[in-house]
């Protein structure tokens, strides 16, 4: 009987293998940055926001509140939102990372994991860039856009790159 479920249990104990890995290797690295403010991938994404507004004629500065690891983004001559490390969308890769080597198949796992990471961090920039122009012109709705909307795009984007996976590479039997 349980010779039926091998091949499920081999998938979901790679997933939790890799998961747990790359989870402890992130909060490694959250541990080692954690005396200089926010880490150091968080503050890129926001200079990469903070420009990418600037481009969008939404003059942008950014504020360093190190003691509180956050930056705050000053749009429009006003303190919009702040940047915490949960902004930056790692934890999201990493599950999403997970997900698509616990259906390891070959060197395309690569390809697509990167191809997909790549797209993953535009989303987020933009999410980011979106949530501070609604906060600019129309905070009324922030909490909503905030909670809910680009939460829905971001993980959105994550399932929709999961269901590609799946269809056209996991599930896809390989011609002889």
């Amino acid at each position: 009987m349980l010779k039926d479920f091998k091949p499920v249990l081999g998938i979901l104990l790679r997933f939790i293998i890799i998961y747990l890995v790359l989870l402890f290797a992130y909060q490694f690295y959250l541990n080692g940055s954690k005396d200089f403010g926010l880490d150091p991938f968080s503050r890129v994404i926001a200079n990469q926001v903070n420009a990418v507004q600037n481009v969008l004629n939404y003059p942008s500065a950014l504020y360093d509140d190190a003691k509180n690891e956050q930056v705050w983004f000053y749009v429009k001559e006003q303190y919009v939102t702040r940047m915490v490390e949960g902004c930056n969308a790692i934890s999201v890769m990493i599950l999403f990372v997970s997900f698509i080597f616990a259906f390891y198949k070959g060197p395309k796992t690569f390809v697509f994991v990167g191809a997909s990471l790549v797209i993953l961090y535009i989303m987020n920039l933009l999410r980011i860039v979106g949530l501070n122009v609604v906060m600019a012109e129309y905070k009324e709705y922030g909490k909503m856009f905030h909670d809910f909307v680009f939460p829905a795009a971001i993980y959105g984007s994550v399932v929709v790159l999961w269901l590609i996976w799946i269809k056209f590479f996991a599930l896809k039997h390989e011609s002889a």
